[in-house]
């Protein structure tokens, strides 16, 4: 992203552009206090910010975001190398009998564009179906069918088509790769399904959160840029970037694009969206996602408010978010608050256990970024709570070690015993205890992973759900 780009859009702003950063402009960010005199750093005339701590998360935001780029390529290509051998162990069945098949010449190869391929994120959970004992009509359906969904975005078309059609029985409409222009490839994905076995119909709209191997994903995270739209507060720069925000012009009201290129997240999925509520009267809309996608879903509507689209925020079902990072300030969160009643949307954020991605960063003095509203919050032994704040919410409180090392240890043994407690449908595989594994030393690793918000949503109770003629159950 060049400096030059103009920024008439934002009321206020701070952009950070890793490219423009050496090594010695990093280290002198530290030790002085203008952050506005970096090269790498674009802010108004007279944007001081003296605090060591803030300079200290630009360093880090702009460090990472150098060395995902510098290892992009390779780590993409170990990622495909780390996703066909589990695929392979998987259409073989295990390692044995992959070394039989073999010692006969009768290796199951898998395509990675088949059905059956499975993304490293799939393979922590396999399943597939929907719980045959949430039905339509329970309080627990909306949020078990978004986490599926949210889960089945991290697979590819064949994969996503066969199973909403086969296994959830319902519309497979279509799935994308979206433009981001300051990335200047389609680096951003989602798809939609609409279950017309439910009245009224609902169309489901899933973005995908942060591919493990994705260094431009991991980039969108790390980007602690922000800009300041009027009347809606700041908003995380990296995630709008990912929704559409445009160079120039912001958010125009529309966009006009070259016909060869991608299309932009926001913009395609609210006209597609205008076009299948047109042909129903009473279809109304969910928007879900982990992760990143968690982001990208609740900024969808924040985005249709700035723009004034009543009619569409009117048909909006609910926004359920799974391990959601935080997206804006207190302003942008007073604003959602403020639209959410307006238009009587329900919004549930989940968080599991120690999950560390809705928890950072933090810090009282510095934090830009807070979550709005409550939270649905589940223990390790999937009880569920409504609360202001997820427990812990400063991660790297020293006073939290001893207790995330305890749960840690506890779902290591519980992965080897949960099939037993509750059933097969709940197994985990062995790529999931490995990141368990890895939990024993950076708790809150494995709390992330899909396996757990899958369990969340079909373990808890029903009474953790708010009823959805109150719109104030924001979570």
């Amino acid at each position: 992203m060049s400096m030059a780009c103009n920024k008439s859009f934002s009321d206020n702003y701070m952009v950070l552009t890793q490219e423009d950063a050496s090594f010695f402009d990093l280290v002198r960010i530290l030790f002085n206090s203008d952050i506005e005199k970096r090269r790498f750093v674009a802010c108004p005339a007279g944007g001081r910010e003296e605090r060591f701590k803030y300079r200290w998360l630009i360093f880090v935001s702009v460090l990472v975001q150098k060395f995902l780029q510098f290892v992009g390529k390779p780590l993409a290509w170990f990622g495909s190398v780390v996703e066909m051998w589990i695929n392979l162990l998987s259409s073989n069945r295990n390692f044995f009998v992959l070394l039989w098949n073999f010692l006969q010449g009768k290796v199951v190869i898998p395509d990675k564009n088949s059905a059956n391929f499975l993304s490293f994120t799939g393979n922590l959970d396999t399943r597939v179906e929907l719980d045959k004992n949430i039905k339509h009509g329970d309080s627990r359906y909306y949020a078990a069918l978004s986490m599926m969904a949210a889960k089945a975005s991290y697979e590819n078309r064949a994969y996503l088509e066969t199973t909403v059609r086969d296994q959830w029985k319902m519309e497979f409409l279509n799935s994308f790769d979206f433009w981001n222009e300051y990335q200047e490839k389609a680096t951003t994905q989602a798809f939609m399904l609409r279950d017309k076995n439910v009245d009224p119909e609902l169309i489901v709209v899933a973005f995908r959160g942060t591919e493990t191997f994705d260094s431009d994903a991991w980039c969108s995270d790390f980007d602690i840029s922000w800009y300041e739209l009027s009347g809606m507060g700041k908003v995380h720069g990296g995630f709008m970037k990912a929704l559409g925000l445009q160079k120039d012009i912001g958010w125009p009201n529309t966009l006009q694009q070259a016909g060869n290129q991608p299309g932009v997240a926001y913009y395609a999925i609210r006209d597609l969206l205008k076009e299948l509520l047109r042909s129903s009267d009473r279809a109304k809309v969910i928007l879900t996602g982990h992760s990143l996608g968690g982001a990208l879903a609740i900024l969808f509507p924040a985005i249709l408010a700035f723009h004034g689209e009543e009619w569409l925020l009117e048909r909006l079902e609910g926004v359920y978010t799974f391990g959601q990072p935080r997206v804006g300030d207190e302003k942008f969160g007073e604003f959602m608050k403020e639209q959410l009643t307006k238009y009587r949307i329900p919004y549930y954020r989940f968080v599991y256990s120690n999950d560390i991605v809705p928890r950072l960063p933090y810090d009282d003095s510095i934090l830009l970024f807070k979550h709005f509203g409550t939270c649905i919050y589940f223990n390790s032994f999937y009880k569920g709570k409504v609360v202001a704040e997820e427990p812990n919410k400063n991660y790297f409180s020293l006073l939290s070690t001893l207790p995330k090392t305890i749960t840690a240890i506890w779902e290591l043994i519980r992965s080897f015993s949960i099939t037993y407690i509750r059933g097969p449908d709940f197994g985990e595989g062995g790529t999931l205890r490995v990141l368990r594994l890895i939990g024993l030393v950076i708790a809150g690793i494995p709390a992330h992973s899909t396996q757990d918000y899958v369990n969340s949503t079909r373990l808890a109770s029903a009474d953790v759900y708010l009823p959805v003629q109150d719109p104030m159950h924001q979570a």
